[in-house]
């Protein structure tokens, strides 16, 4: 039974996020909570192995199904190892990506069938979801320009922009669907604007 917060950050890449992680996390920890930061595909030891085949950019015969079969297995062994336990003991669980993300990048970049992903939500999380979805939102043209500056691109930066345009329309749509657990952030703002927007969110979950 999920106990604590369980809050995910999402947003196509170059949004930011993975660089807040760690002032949302000095937020709750000021306010008294004991804060997880975890990490999707990763978070543990047979997650991350898995991280490196999908991000590997060598790694081209990758099929869809297989890539949407890996997330799933590393995020399998995420929540029995790592997210479960710390929610019940009344954690905050801050997660870089979690289903948004299958839903977006597999479901919309790949253009796998949400039906299908649902089927794979459903036996792996057993109604686990997150508390608050934090979505880092921006255009994909500057996120792209962001993200190469900060590294040599892997297995999906290497994608066409169409791609990640697919995704950024996923994620808005899903955020559309579902207002009472989404907050979109304008990432294409700065740091400082951002983590205003960030405090502003999160008022009202530290109440």
């Amino acid at each position: 039974m999920q106990h604590g917060m369980f809050i995910t950050l999402e947003g196509v890449e170059g949004a930011g996020k993975s660089t807040l992680m760690s002032y949302i996390a000095e937020i709750f920890s000021e306010a008294g909570k004991e804060v997880v930061q975890t990490r999707e595909p990763g978070g543990t030891k047979t997650g991350e192995q898995i991280r490196s085949i999908l991000l590997d950019s060598k790694n081209v015969g990758v099929t869809d199904d297989t890539e949407l079969l890996l997330m799933f297995a590393a995020r399998s062994q995420h929540i029995d190892e790592i997210i479960n336990p710390a929610l019940s003991l009344d954690k905050v669980v801050l997660c870089d990506r979690f289903t948004d993300a299958s839903y977006a990048y597999q479901g919309g970049g790949r253009g796998i069938e949400s039906s299908r992903i649902q089927i794979l939500e459903d036996w792996v999380q057993q109604g686990l979801k997150p508390n608050l979805t934090l979505l880092f939102d921006l255009d994909v043209e500057t996120g792209l320009r962001r993200a190469s500056n900060r590294s040599e691109a892997d297995r999906f930066e290497q994608e066409e922009i169409s791609f990640f345009e697919q995704i950024r329309s996923c994620y808005l749509q899903r955020a559309e669907n579902e207002p009472e657990r989404f907050r979109i952030i304008d990432s294409s703002q700065s740091v400082d604007n951002v983590k205003q927007q960030i405090q502003d969110i999160l008022k009202e979950f530290l109440c």
